[in-house]
């Protein structure tokens, strides 16, 4: 069939038409979109989805699990945890009243971290283990991370509400650190405001951070619990297995915690070298400006870059005072050496020969190191799972499908907004699970 020139012109200012109407883009593709079975690394990938159910899918982004609970992060747990037995995961069990507070997954937003237990459930989901209504004011208010020792103990961050005098008189929204054991005692107990004066703030930075109007002054949003490694082998009091590493997002700061006497031994920031960081550099080199930060954690022994600091630097608003923002600019991964302080390997989208701004996520978000050495990234705010190479080359990419509320209100008289955002994505190898779970490597 032979169409005109009239006609073709009409359907084309149809679509044009169409386009106009709607936000770009309105639609993406969703599932896997790239898979290099030769590169990437094979596991299954767990997460907690904007439907507040966990997931779990296989290389081709087919689920072969869930559980119908959220988690901040969901986590299933290292067999070597749980006496050999395969399947367990972490993850949130009651929630608090919605009119209760808590904390957002960004300051200012409304609770979307609110929970009264948190809990390890078997794969069958059946609860082995339950915490939160033995918590200061019955209720955990778990947020951002938790982790399970090797000890059987159970390290848990969390909000507690309390006046501060630096603030005045007002409630503000604390970060602690619980250490619960299986009975559900807490047998160690650090509370963020009693040590500010150890974070390297200048007197007029403390006076800013004083002045913050929200109560979640701080947010404090990774934990991690420091295992063996290369550091404290060589005699390196700082890295002890059982200190604890933490970061701010508000601060821009990360800092390791002495488990003995609670002291800062070790950090990161609030200051840092006045250069871009997304000017083209080599590796190694001084460390330079973070912003927002997430997921600040120690690479395990056994994994390239073992003893090293993996952080996902958003490049989000943070800082007393803020940080300025780029006009062009995105999120990237940065791997520390943490004694001499310097960026030895880090990936932007350029290193997938990218604009920056094409991996940007302002807020939430992490990166794993993968035993292969490949690295697994949560973009979190387009729910954007992918793997990439030490040379930046992007060998497996999943963009998550599941829809739901995002943390935040709707405009007046407009429907809620909705999301795919994805707050962290953990990747669980094969031998983690019961035998006879499906996967697909087509």
């Amino acid at each position: 069939m032979r169409i005109t020139v009239d006609a073709a012109l009409a359907v084309a200012l149809a679509v044009m038409a169409t386009c106009a109407a709607e936000a770009e883009p309105s639609v993406v593709q969703t599932g896997v979109t790239v898979y290099d079975k030769a590169r990437a690394y094979p596991c299954y990938v767990l997460y907690a989805g904007a439907d507040e159910v966990t997931h779990l899918i296989d290389m081709v982004g087919t689920e072969v699990h869930q559980w119908p609970h959220t988690g901040v992060p969901s986590r299933l747990l290292d067999p070597a945890l749980t006496g050999g037995i395969k399947g367990e995961v972490g993850l949130h069990l009651a929630a608090l009243p919605a009119n209760l507070t808590g904390t957002g997954l960004m300051p200012g937003l409304p609770a979307a971290l609110r929970n009264k237990t948190i809990g390890v459930v078997d794969w069958n989901d059946k609860v082995l283990w339950e915490w939160g209504a033995e918590a200061p004011g019955g209720a955990a208010r778990q947020h951002h991370d938790w982790q399970r020792l090797s000890n059987g103990d159970t390290a848990v961050l969390v909000n507690i509400g309390r006046v501060i005098p630096e603030f005045g008189q007002r409630q503000m929204l604390d970060d602690a650190i619980y250490e619960v054991n299986p009975k559900g005692t807490i047998v160690w107990t650090w509370v963020l405001g009693d040590h500010l004066n150890e974070f390297g703030f200048s007197p007029a930075e403390l006076a800013l951070i004083y002045q913050s109007k929200d109560p979640d002054y701080f947010h404090t949003n990774s934990m991690f619990v420091l295992g063996a490694n290369r550091w404290a082998e060589g005699g390196d009091k700082r890295f002890a297995p059982g200190n604890i590493l933490i970061n701010s997002r508000n601060g821009n700061v990360a800092l390791v915690i002495d488990h003995a006497t609670g002291h800062v031994v070790w950090r990161i920031g609030p200051d840092y070298p006045a250069t871009e960081p997304f000017a083209p550099k080599i590796v190694p080199r001084p460390l330079d400006q973070i912003s927002g930060e997430h997921n600040v954690y120690m690479i395990p022994e056994g994994r390239p870059g073992a003893g090293d600091i993996l952080v996902f630097d958003n490049q989000g608003e943070a800082g007393f005072p803020p940080v300025p923002m780029k006009v062009v600019g995105g999120s990237r991964i940065i791997e520390i050496d943490p004694v001499k302080k310097s960026i030895v390997w880090e990936y932007s989208a350029r290193a997938s020969g990218q604009a920056d701004w094409q991996f940007y996520s302002p807020f939430i978000s992490s990166a794993e190191r993968l035993p292969n050495g490949n690295t697994l990234i949560d973009e979190g705010i387009n729910g954007r799972f992918f793997q990439v190479t030490p040379e930046g080359a992007i060998v497996w990419e999943y963009i998550t499908p599941v829809i739901g509320p995002a943390p935040m209100p709707p405009l007046p008289g407009q429907p809620p907004p909705t999301s795919n955002y994805a707050y962290r994505a953990q990747a669980v190898p094969y031998d983690w699970v019961p035998a006879g779970t499906p996967r697909t490597e087509r």
